[in-house]
């Protein structure tokens, strides 16, 4: 059963002409200038660099790390979300570019009539009982001269990449997290063997000066201050335990695996990986997925003002059906029992009481507001940078300041516990050095821990390695 010429080229000229020479409503999407500077210091000079490469967290040198990542990656259920979601963005994609095409359905059908035998204008020789059989091909869909649904499958495509670019983000977001919460986990191992450390020299301290109060080789004074500076450092330790396995936790529920155990190891063992090269900051509207998220809600919300403007205007809808009747299965799909029809129907909205104005003004003031969230979030990542930039070159010169003083308060405890012992010097003394050489040690071990953490956000800052496969603006 084959449709007619004229039948088979109208429709072929009408889809061709809905899809190829209509006209598109609403403002083409070109991306924004959102005012960056050129350069993230004032005054200073700046040049494209090679984007961030993704496995930044290995420069560390740390198979710990390593596994923590992949499982991380492997395992984390907001992964899991962000990938159903994109499962779900890319369905409606194709639910709307449906409607680009004809749909074709098929019928089939058997009727079965009386006629009345009082009707005077019924034949004599016709039947008084007649049956119809039916079988045809038709199809409805809208003519696209508006650019109306065009416009639809533009944002709903936008609307899929911004959910790939929010994947993106998350899995970004998780190795920053991972890689800090680690570096948390190491520092606080160095700081509970310096605490540990600490603890037995006061308990040693303690020891001794019970032994010379009961000689009378001391003052009571002494032994209270060892009691106390004993009892003390027992708590620190205690705390930073604390600290340890909430932050072992913490891991655990990033990595997905509640179970996590990791063995200690020290912060200062870690290497420190080199930092990245700034580069312009224009080159972070496409190393970072946050903003080609953003930037690609702003193209579907652009995109849905054409879909607003498109319902302005007549909807052309095209008919067309091919099929047969015959009152018998065998003369059914027969030539002379073929049939056909074919139809254009215009429809228009004569009042609406402004409707359809009022979805045209919502889809451009949530166009303004996708714009405004892109701005914003461009003008964030650039602060971001510069924040991170400044931490990295201040907790560096704050960490060397503090190892300075670390390596002289333990060069003081050594000589006050030299004086103490041969007496020149009350235990006073020897604590007071005890409690700086602690305390110096561990602010060093911060510290260190926050440059390394601000290194972490530098490289998350300027995209982590998460580099799109084709930007808006190429599309």
């Amino acid at each position: 059963m084959n449709a007619p010429r004229p039948l088979r080229g109208l429709l072929a000229a009408s889809v061709a002409t809905s899809l190829l020479s209509g006209c598109m409503f609403g403002p083409d999407y070109q991306r924004p200038d959102a005012g960056l500077p050129a350069s993230y210091e004032a005054g200073t000079a700046a040049a494209a660099s090679p984007a961030v490469e993704r496995g930044w967290w290995k420069l560390f040198e740390d198979d710990t790390l390593n596994k923590l990542v992949a499982e991380a990656l492997a395992g984390n259920a907001n992964i899991a979300l962000a990938a159903a979601r994109i499962d779900q963005a890319d369905a409606y994609a194709r639910e709307v570019e449906s409607a680009w095409f004809p749909p074709v359905d098929a019928n089939l059908g058997s009727t079965r009539a009386r006629a009345s035998s009082v009707n005077p204008s019924r034949s004599a020789t016709a039947p008084l009982q007649t049956k119809t059989l039916t079988g045809n091909l038709s199809t409805s869909f809208e003519l696209d001269f508006w650019g109306k649904l065009r416009r639809a499958g533009e944002s709903a495509r936008a609307q899929a990449l911004a959910s790939r670019a929010a994947r993106d983000t998350v899995e970004l977001t998780l190795v920053s997290q991972v890689t800090s919460a680690y570096l948390n986990l190491r520092s606080l191992d160095a700081q509970i063997a310096v605490s540990r450390t600490t603890q037995q020299a006061r308990e040693e301290a303690l020891r001794i000066a019970q032994a010379r109060a009961e000689r009378g080789l001391s003052s009571d004074l002494d032994l209270q201050q060892a009691l106390g500076a004993a009892a003390a450092i027992r708590a620190q330790t205690a705390d930073l335990q604390r600290q340890r396995a909430a932050a072992e936790h913490q891991l655990g529920l990033l990595t997905g695996n509640l179970g996590l155990q990791i063995a200690p190891a020290d912060l200062r063992t870690l290497s420190a990986p080199p930092l990245p090269p700034a580069g312009l900051p224009s080159e972070l509207l496409d190393a970072r997925p946050d903003l080609r998220q953003a930037e690609e809600q702003l193209h579907a919300a652009n995109a849905m003002v054409g879909v607003a403007k498109g319902a302005l205007f007549p909807t052309i809808m095209l008919t067309a059906a091919y099929g047969s009747q015959s009152p018998a299965l065998a003369s059914l799909f027969t030539s002379p029992a073929s049939t056909w029809n074919l139809g254009l129907a215009l429809t228009y909205s004569i009042f609406d009481s402004g409707k359809r104005q009022a979805r045209l003004d919502q889809a451009s003031a949530q166009q303004q507001q996708a714009l405004a969230t892109y701005i914003q979030s461009v003008r964030t990542a650039f602060t971001e940078v510069r924040d991170a930039l400044d931490a990295v070159q201040q907790y560096a010169l704050s960490t060397k300041a503090l190892q300075t003083q670390m390596q002289a308060t333990q060069r003081t405890l050594d000589l006050a516990e030299k004086r103490y012992r041969a007496g020149y010097s009350p235990y006073l003394e020897v604590l007071d050095a005890q409690r700086s050489s602690n305390d110096s040690t561990l602010a060093y071990l911060r510290a260190r821990q926050s440059q390394l953490a601000a290194t972490v956000s530098l490289y998350a800052a300027l995209g982590g390695g998460w580099q799109p496969q084709a930007s808006t603006a190429e599309k």
